[in-house]
């Protein structure tokens, strides 16, 4: 190992490691799941490789636990793939260029995939270890849980014999997570019609803002790029013959999005105009960021065309309706857990393509009826501004088990621990424990993970001490589910 082969714990870190090399973004598993069949076959331990690259791992219970009920390790394989706009990075060919900063792993230029490579390289750690107490193990790592959690529907849980399931795929320290929100992911095409026109083509870009993971940091109300475009497209419109050419922004539904550019056509001698209007928005949001958008950038810039491809008066009128109209964001707190989101949705792709103009949202609550009102909207804003729109995913909420033996166990180890208890909670974001309830409600799922900042982001860190905690937090865990 090149960068992380002086840390601790060393096994963790060397799986991480090597996970980091393979290329693994979303639908795009097959190398990483193949490392984890190499894996266990090299160590001689039992898997199974499904059709849809799932793989589960089986190893015996050590001494003293042999007829301990099997215990199930749980993370997911693939990552979110992001980069900054500069970056030279592909993800379907390169492996991360990682770098310790201040105590946290970070990835240069990318997103980390510690979200949930860690998961993985933990579970790993145990399968390969020879002095760990622990009962026997069931290894489950699922694929492309970032984008409609398509492993966690496709797998087949019957094969599994345990009961108790701990999913490392929470993001901070001392919280035990026994609930989460459920999604719907939303789609939908605005169809336009398009016309050749002379006259200024105006490029603008907002960039620079923190995106973030649409479930984590909905709360922070960071930013949102695509939002953020309507707005400005409909305050210029208003001053001015708009007419747009396209509008892109983001790649992930479930990504705040950061950055988002629009071309459109005006009439000659307004350039200078516009882009004072550009400039003018710029202030108001640095304004109303209050400081929390630091990086904030709009870069605009002008040029004259003759006989340009835009979209006619209505398909224009009809786009910036919709972006001004639909709800983002921060929706409901819950009534019951402080501080927790209950509901919130983030357009978190918009993009122009030939047959119209295509958003994407991922809509979430642990309020199964107002999940649905969010779609309902959607389907509204999409019906007044003539497009169409459908459901292109969707999950159930995990909901609290007042009876969770597990809980119990990892409650009095933290105790035991630390001297306090954790945090037992629920969150906003997506994990797959409510869909394995769904196919095995005899499942007892907690989930918890070290400290990681700005998941599903270019600024993606892992807490390298707290990575040394939990890892000795999970080694405690198993020896007491004697």
């Amino acid at each position: 190992m090149a960068v992380l082969e002086s840390l601790e714990p060393q096994k963790v870190f060397q799986f991480f490691e090597e996970i980091c090399q393979i290329p693994r973004g979303t639908f795009d598993t097959k190398r990483i799941s193949d490392y984890c069949v190499a894996f266990a076959k090299e160590r001689k331990l039992e898997v199974i490789q499904d059709e849809a690259n799932n793989v589960i791992i089986r190893k015996p219970g050590t001494k003293g636990y042999e007829s301990c009920e099997p215990v199930i390790l749980q993370g997911h394989l693939d990552m979110v793939c992001e980069k900054t706009a500069g970056s030279s990075h592909d993800f379907k060919t390169d492996g991360l260029d990682l770098y310790i900063e201040d105590g946290y792993l970070r990835a240069k230029d990318t997103t980390l995939g510690s979200d949930n490579g860690i998961a993985v390289a933990m579970a790993m750690a145990i399968l390969d270890s020879k002095d760990i107490p622990h009962p026997p193990i069931e290894a489950l790592f699922t694929v492309d849980e970032e984008d409609g959690m398509g492993g966690a529907h496709a797998v087949d849980l019957s094969v599994l014999k345990g009961r108790k399931l701990i999913n490392i795929d929470s993001e901070e320290e001392g919280i035990l997570t026994t609930g989460c929100a459920g999604g719907i992911q939303y789609e939908t095409i605005l169809p336009v019609s398009k016309e050749k026109r002379s006259g200024t083509l105006m490029t603008v870009r907002i960039h620079g803002l923190l995106g973030g993971h649409s479930g984590a940091e909905i709360h922070k109300q960071r930013g949102n790029s695509n939002k953020m475009a309507g707005r400005l497209l409909y305050r210029i419109a208003k001053e001015c013959t708009l007419n747009l050419v396209s509008i892109n922004g983001g790649t992930k539904d479930n990504v705040i999005t950061l950055d988002t550019t629009a071309e459109f056509l005006i009439p000659e001698g307004l350039a200078e105009a516009v882009s004072g209007k550009v400039q003018e928005m710029e202030k108001i949001w640095v304004d109303e960021f209050m400081g929390e958008e630091p990086g904030l950038k709009t870069d605009v810039s002008s040029a004259a065309v003759t006989d340009c491809e835009v979209l006619d008066d209505a398909s224009t009128e009809r786009v910036i309706a919709y972006l001004m109209l639909c709800p983002n964001g921060l929706q409901e707190f819950s009534r019951k857990l402080e501080g927790v989101v209950e509901t919130s949705l983030n357009l978190g792709i918009l993009e122009t393509r030939e047959d119209g103009v295509r958003t994407v949202f991922q809509i979430r609550s642990s309020v199964e009826t107002r999940k649905h009102q969010l779609k309902e909207q959607l389907e509204q804003c999409a019906k007044v501004t003539g497009g169409e729109g459908r459901i292109t995913g969707e999950y159930p909420a995990w909901q609290y088990d007042p009876n969770s033996e597990l809980r119990q166990i990892m409650v009095d180890t933290y105790k035991e621990l630390y001297g306090e208890e954790p945090v037992v909670s629920a969150i906003h974001a997506g994990l797959e424990c409510g869909l394995f309830l769904g196919k095995r409600p005899d499942l007892d799922c907690v989930s918890f993970g070290p400290n990681l900042k700005d998941v599903h982001s270019v600024n993606e860190a892992l807490d390298l001490e707290s990575t040394k905690r939990s890892w000795d937090y999970l080694k405690a865990v198993l020896k007491n589910c004697k």
